[in-house]
């Protein structure tokens, strides 16, 4: 079998649009959730979002043709896919294009292109609606049109499983390598949902806060949570087997060592409130990675700040952990960013490698009161210095998905 490393990395989140300020952010803290601002909300109940700031496609394409046929969900995968591959330097080398591929999925896709067009449909007609409707909607246009950019001719693949998607992609990916199939995949995924649509949806199935203030919108394993906050952005690692990184010289952040991929078979959006899914998940990924010392490891929690889903990770943290669940570093960064949906997994898997490299904890930030079924060290308001030798990341999704990914430090 085959090691696999991660070689290059990038992002774009509502609180940094570059691998340096997203870390940044983390580590002092920053939230990135405020008022909408994207479109009137004032039909809705929810008040709150996590936007990204600055964002300008025009940095990641050479022509303004290319933007307007690309849905913004596309355009924040082709950003952090420039980032990584140019962080990497993978493309400098005589690289075999068709032993490169790219896993990029995406929880919804191109539903802003999807409610422009319908208006066209309903106001102008059939004649309307833009020709490049459909390969800006359809889920699988962002690892399509990256692996068109960098000649990618290897395994390609989008994957959806809701909030569980990225992780699957990097997992999927990491097994393709492992396997022999490819040298490397630029793999992760993302999400641009931000719209009246797609809120009222999750707020009338009773899944987003309705907290008028940002620092009481996202409050993982705090008593007071009542749903996530919605976010948008991207992230993307390239992924590359460890011999074929060392040949080349490559800088390698971290290895993956293990990867969980399971179902509830429960509910369409509740957990299993036992946790069995997500259990049987880290189980795997910990057992594959060979995981015992709970004192070294950094938890990357989903922690969505729902009651359910909160109570039941603590839950299945402590049933694979046992009493050593209480050594965890664990938080849940989407008490920053939001809950990025498809691209959260990526971008959390970004924050855990991070954590093993500079050896800092990111925040649960605006953590103040304490539940009883949530009793774990959920890294309360301050980053921590705790040097993790491991960690792992979690990803439970809509449809009972669940994914875990196991780094280790290099």
């Amino acid at each position: 079998m085959n090691r696999v490393v991660v070689t290059g990395m990038g992002v774009i989140t509502p609180v940094g649009n570059t691998v340096e300020s997203f870390w940044n952010s983390l580590v002092n803290g920053v939230c990135g959730i405020d008022k909408i601002t994207r479109f009137d909300a004032s039909r809705l109940k929810v008040n709150l979002d996590a936007e990204v700031k600055d964002f300008n496609p025009k940095d990641y394409y050479e022509t303004m043709q290319e933007i307007r046929r690309s849905d913004l969900f596309i355009q924040y995968a082709m950003a952090a896919s420039r980032q990584a591959v140019q962080e990497s330097g993978i493309l400098t080398e005589d690289l075999d294009r068709t032993r490169l591929g790219v896993y990029i999925g995406s929880g919804i896709g191109g539903i802003n292109t999807t409610i422009r067009e319908l208006g066209r449909l309903t106001d102008k007609g059939p004649d309307m609606v833009s020709p490049f409707f459909v390969p800006m909607m359809i889920g699988n246009m962002a690892a399509g049109s990256v692996a068109i950019r960098f000649g990618a001719k290897g395994p390609t693949l989008p994957v959806i499983t809701a909030c569980a998607t990225s992780s699957h992609t990097i997992g999927e990916a990491y097994r393709a390598i492992r396997h022999g199939y490819a040298d490397a995949i630029i793999a992760g995924g993302s999400e641009a949902s931000i719209n009246e649509l797609s809120m009222a949806g999750f707020v009338n199935c009773q899944a987003l806060s309705l907290a008028e203030d940002p620092n009481e919108g996202s409050l993982p394993f705090d008593k007071r949570r009542g749903g996530f906050v919605m976010g948008e952005g991207a992230g993307i690692l390239v992924l590359e087997e460890y011999e074929h990184a060392v040949k080349r010289g490559a800088k390698i952040y971290a290895e993956i060592t293990g990867y969980g991929n399971t179902c509830d078979a429960y509910h369409i959006t509740a957990p299993d409130p036992e946790g069995d899914g997500a259990i049987r998940a880290i189980k795997n990924a910990v057992t594959e990675a060979g995981i015992t010392d709970a004192a070294s490891l950094y938890v990357n929690a989903h922690g969505t700040g729902t009651h359910l889903n909160d109570a039941m990770e603590t839950k299945a943290l402590k049933s694979v952990f046992g009493e050593d669940a209480k050594k965890l570093h664990i938080s849940s960064t989407k008490s920053m960013t939001g809950h990025m949906l498809g691209a959260t997994g990526a971008v959390e898997a970004i924050a855990s490698i991070l954590a093993l490299k500079t050896g800092i904890i990111p925040p649960t930030i605006n953590y103040r009161e304490a539940d009883e079924e949530c009793d774990l060290d959920y890294t309360p308001n301050k980053a921590q210095m705790a040097d993790p030798v491991a960690a792992i990341s979690t990803s439970l999704g809509f449809g009972g998905h669940n994914a875990c990914l196991a780094f280790r430090k290099m």
